[in-house]
């Protein structure tokens, strides 16, 4: 072949040792640091003892097994696989092994309701369906209505479902060599569903180059404080399943060379004594409500929990109340990383805010304020408006778009939303943000969230941040209701910390000295549990649905 600057275009991405591909993370490891631990599942996390703690060799090994096993069982390149698990080393295993075949894993939210499950299926049209036992139960009637099996099962919370086989009778026994299939960068390998708070979920495409910047780009950020990158063991408690997570904290450790400690769900206790044993330098901690939480029971018990050895702790959705802030620079040391993270399914992690980079901006108007910073240096990043025409100025709300190569590939079987979503050239978020005199970036709302009563828009967040500070709140949510006067009614729901008391007129003088007049809540309505993922984000298109029907007067 002649060999200039154009005959060489295309070729090295497909070539095996050139190209970027996801299943291609390990193997590339297991040449430098065979023998180095690459995960690690906690308690709950593993199915079979032999998997709670895997080397770069073992995992590659097993993950090329699993490949060339489903080669065996008649899939092809660009097959759908369906996930319905939570966390587990086999489970992300077998992700791994999807990206090696050339194939797309579909992992779902195993809290979604029957009918959007059905959806899915029928929408992406999975060939092979795996799940964990415990799960089972929720997708049993699902499947049969369907008239489709379940092929593989990972025996956690029960044994293997009738009629599928285990994940360690899958696999075994087939080769370990890597997968002979012709991979190229831009060949979707993941497919993640929108939380489909307006209908049903989307599915956004997400191809290798997509998860590998994403995944360069964050490493950056976790690897802070180490002398050196494969000293990196980041923790994950939250979702790496069915959420993006494993693109900004599971593939950066790999891409580093460091090891990765799985949870299996959110557990306080269990993190806290996986930090101490494991010695995470990298926390992925959720929302900061989470935080301050597993904070207060760390120094409640620090003769049992000692977390000196994290460097970086990343959080979202929302700013860390300062004096917390303080409290986790005692316990980790003073150098100690922490930032908020701020994105979304389709574009990943877009902004970063790191409270000691900008203090004086920081303890001024955190929680209240949500400030996001700036945009990850792989991403461009403008606020503009309704018209597309950019906002340069500050206190001015718009819309903040996006470009960069760590955005999704599209919406699956969905030309007319991907076209919506990518108008004037950049990917419409949805997110209602302003710039200051700084030029950092302050969220503002989700646009469906921003509450419009007697012709202002109110934050949401902002009311959540001024409620959350009370000493009696443990959980809130500030949605809009019907109101005959306002067109929409501030309406906070606060769930109470256990033994508290407080009057809804307590509540709501409380904002009042913090909050302008139409910001104030004219109604706080108590509840003993607020809709959530499972990292912590209110869902609150449900709250809207369970009270919606209220026809509140003035």
């Amino acid at each position: 072949m002649k060999v200039d600057v154009t005959s060489l275009y295309n070729r090295r991405r497909v070539n095996r040792w050139e190209r970027t591909s996801v299943g291609d993370m390990l193997e590339r490891l297991k040449y430098s640091f065979p023998d180095k631990e690459a995960l690690v599942g906690w308690e709950g996390a593993y199915a079979h003892p032999d998997n709670a703690r895997l080397t770069y060799l073992e995992a590659d090994d097993k993950a090329n097994q699993f490949a060339n096993a489903l080669f065996k069982r008649g899939l092809k390149k660009g097959d759908r696989v369906l996930f319905f698990c939570d966390n587990s080393v086999e489970g992300f295993l077998a992700k791994i092994a999807v990206a090696k075949a050339g194939m797309v894993a579909v992992p779902m939210n195993t809290m979604m309701a029957p009918d959007v499950i059905t959806y899915l299926i029928n929408h992406v049209e999975p060939r092979l369906f795996i799940a964990d036992s415990e799960h089972w139960p929720k997708i049993e009637n699902v499947f049969s209505k369907l008239n489709i099996k379940l092929d593989i099962t990972i025996p956690i919370g029960g044994g293997v479902i009738p009629g599928s086989q285990s994940f360690e009778e899958f696999y075994g026994g087939h080769s370990k060599n890597e997968p002979d299939v012709e991979i190229h960068g831009d060949d979707i390998w993941q497919m993640l569903f929108t939380s489909g708070t307006t209908s049903m979920p989307k599915c956004v495409m997400v191809s290798h180059t997509n998860t590998y910047m994403s995944a360069y780009s964050f490493a950056l950020s976790i690897t802070r404080g180490l002398s050196i990158e494969n000293e990196l063991k980041v923790c994950s408690f939250l979702p790496i399943m069915f959420h993006v997570a494993d693109q900004i904290f599971a593939y950066p450790v790999f891409l580093s060379g460091g090891t990765f400690v799985i949870g299996r769900t959110l557990n306080m206790p269990a993190m806290a004594e996986a930090i101490t044993k494991e010695k995470v330098t990298t926390l992925w901690s959720g929302s900061p409500a989470f935080l301050t939480g597993l904070t207060d029971l760390i120094l409640t018990e620090r003769d049992k929990y000692d977390v000196s050895s994290l460097k970086v702790i990343v959080y979202g959705w929302a700013q860390l109340s300062p004096d917390y802030h303080e409290k986790l620079k005692e316990l980790c040391g003073r150098d100690l990383v922490t930032f908020e993270i701020f994105g979304q399914t389709e574009s990943i992690s877009c902004y970063r805010f790191w409270p000691d980079k900008w203090p004086e901006t920081y303890e001024k108007n955190a929680p209240e304020v949500n400030y996001v910073g700036v945009p990850n240096p792989i991403l461009a990043s403008v606020i503009m408006d309704e018209n597309g025409s950019v906002i340069n100025d500050p206190r001015v709300q718009g819309e903040a778009v996006y470009r960069s190569p760590a955005v999704m590939s599209g919406y699956y079987k969905d030309e007319e939303a991907t076209r919506k979503a990518f108008e004037h050239g950049w990917f419409h978020s949805g997110d209602s943000c302003m710039y200051d005199e700084d030029g950092l970036a302050i969220m503002v709302d989700r646009y469906k969230d921003i509450i419009k009563s007697g012709g202002e828009n109110v934050s949401s967040i902002r009311v959540e941040a001024v409620l959350r500070q009370h000493p009696a709140v443990e959980k809130v949510a500030v949605i809009a209701l019907p109101h005959e006067k306002w067109g929409e009614m501030v309406t906070g729901v606060v769930v109470l910390k256990k033994g508290k008391h407080v009057a809804e007129a307590e509540l709501i003088s409380f904002c009042r000295e913090k909050l302008g007049g139409f910001e104030t809540p004219k109604q706080i309505i108590f509840t003993e549990t607020i809709p959530e993922t499972v990292g912590g984000k209110i869902l609150k298109y449900r709250l809207r649905e369970q009270l919606g029907a209220l026809n509140l007067k003035s």
